[in-house]
């Protein structure tokens, strides 16, 4: 096999799933709404929403309530042979299975689901075949029209996996919105890693303060605003008027574009060189707002004031990564 056949072969499976995502997506209707309202209508009365199927099927459903528990869908999985030995003492009348099977043929899930039923769950089937025995079986069809496997055999389940996985992120961020799950409420959820910590952390947790902020006045001269910058260790000065408001910020990069645009006299007053009416932000903001601004501005460093434009410190991207934000 040519390298050229290797990567022809493997655009071929792009192609096959990405035409499946595509069937599947403009499938969507009445039977998408039907299930979204029955989760929330569980989710309401208390219930969970339980996940379950069979080989890849049982690892895309535990993917996908995996999902849904982290944004505010409390999910289980719910594995068929277990079940059948003792776990369905896991489930109630209050909750709602989503019953995964391509084919909806699989002998696991078809002696499951009387035994489910007898428990007072309601029964989804997320199957390839509206025609199936699972999906005469349930309450609502969600049907996954995703076409042809990826696989040469037709067997592996290539396409319909990353349909029916599509379809499940589909759901968890449709209940999201209809939840009203906020960032907070994920937050909560995420307390570990950089995402946690960048949604839980506030402007005040990670911002320089004191000692570590270069503060100075407006007629400060440059000579003396860049050494007030090396005492406090950061690249950029903090300007403020009479009453400690924010007048302006002085940074590196300030300092190299008037020298390099040979203008520059250490004597003069810092306000001839610095950025007037800079973008601040409040202490109270959450750190995950500091990213959005960096990103999208491509500054260094970012003033923090209250309400009313008095400088309370700065925060300086350098010190992101070591917070373990970044």
């Amino acid at each position: 096999m040519t390298d050229q056949e290797k990567i022809a072969r493997a655009r071929h499976v792009f192609d096959a799933e990405i035409a499946g995502l595509e069937r599947t997506r403009d499938s969507l209707g009445a039977s998408f709404v039907a299930t979204v309202d029955l989760l929330n209508e569980t989710l309401d009365a208390g219930g969970l929403v339980v996940m379950t199927g069979v080989g890849k099927s049982l690892q895309v459903a535990e993917k996908t309530s995996a999902i849904f528990a982290s944004t505010g869908t409390r999910s289980i999985v719910l594995n068929p042979v277990q079940a059948m030995h003792g776990d369905l003492g896991m489930v109630s009348a209050r909750d709602v299975m989503l019953a995964l099977s391509f084919s909806g043929e699989s002998d696991e899930l078809l002696r499951l689901v009387p035994a489910v039923r007898r428990h007072g769950l309601k029964i989804v089937a997320l199957t390839g075949r509206s025609d199936s025995s699972l999906a005469r079986l349930s309450d609502v069809v969600l049907e996954i029209p995703c076409g042809p496997e990826a696989c040469p055999f037709g067997m592996a389940p290539t396409t319909s996996a990353t349909a029916t996985m599509a379809m499940g992120d589909a759901l968890a961020m449709t209940m999201l919105e209809v939840r009203r799950f906020g960032k907070e409420s994920y937050a909560l959820n995420h307390p570990a890693g950089a995402i946690g910590r960048a949604l839980v952390l506030r402007v005040s947790d990670v911002m320089r303060t004191g000692d570590r902020v270069a503060v100075v006045s407006p007629e400060t001269p440059v000579l003396d605003t860049l050494l007030a910058m090396t005492k406090a260790q950061g690249g950029s000065a903090v300007v403020t008027d009479a009453d400690g408001k924010l007048a302006g910020i002085f940074t590196d990069g300030d300092f190299r574009r008037a020298f390099a645009g040979g203008g520059l006299s250490l004597s003069d007053p810092v306000s001839v060189h610095m950025t007037r009416s800079p973008l601040f932000v409040e202490a109270g903001a959450y750190a995950a707002e500091l990213l959005r601004i960096f990103e999208k501005r491509r500054i260094d460093d970012l003033p923090v004031c209250d309400a009313g434009g008095k400088v309370l410190g700065i925060v300086d991207i350098q010190d992101l990564p070591k917070l373990k934000v970044l």
